[in-house]
């Protein structure tokens, strides 16, 4: 399971011309589901991103994670980052979950980070969405359960 996260100043998603999800300063994590993937990779990969400190502290130093910010944290399932690009002009798909256990992995993800965050919102799985965000640094990691 990947997560790219991006801290950012604000981030949304539309489907179909229509606003979906939103928020203000937090991060947007992109989610790439593989066939090998659990729950409790789901699980560990979502601690590490509400822990990851890379938000400024008073002395502008990445010391913060989003949950001391009370940052929004947008989240959107993002297929292509399990894509192998190693070789040809042309990615590769198959180390990707099947549809169905993409979309469980991704709605237990989701309902876990609601648990825990009091500021989520969400793309939805498998549709064609439009993101827009601002990256705030630019800070972006790849993160890895």
């Amino acid at each position: 399971m990947k997560a790219l996260i991006q801290r950012v100043s604000s981030a949304s998603v539309d489907i179909a011309g229509q606003r979906h999800g939103e928020i203000g300063p937090g991060i947007l994590l992109l989610l790439g589901v593989e066939k090998t993937d659990t729950e409790a990779a789901a699980d560990k990969l979502l601690s590490k991103a509400l822990n990851y400190r890379i938000f400024a502290d008073s002395e502008g130093k990445m010391n913060l994670n989003l949950q001391q910010t009370e940052g929004g944290l947008l989240i959107v399932s993002q297929f292509t980052l399990v894509a192998d690009t190693r070789k040809g002009l042309r990615p590769g798909f198959s180390s990707g979950a099947t549809p169905q256990q993409g979309e469980n992995l991704y709605n237990h993800f989701v309902a876990k980070a609601r648990e825990l965050h009091h500021d989520i919102g969400t793309g939805q799985f498998g549709a064609d969405m439009q993101v827009s965000l601002v990256n705030d640094g630019p800070v972006t990691f790849m993160l890895e359960a």
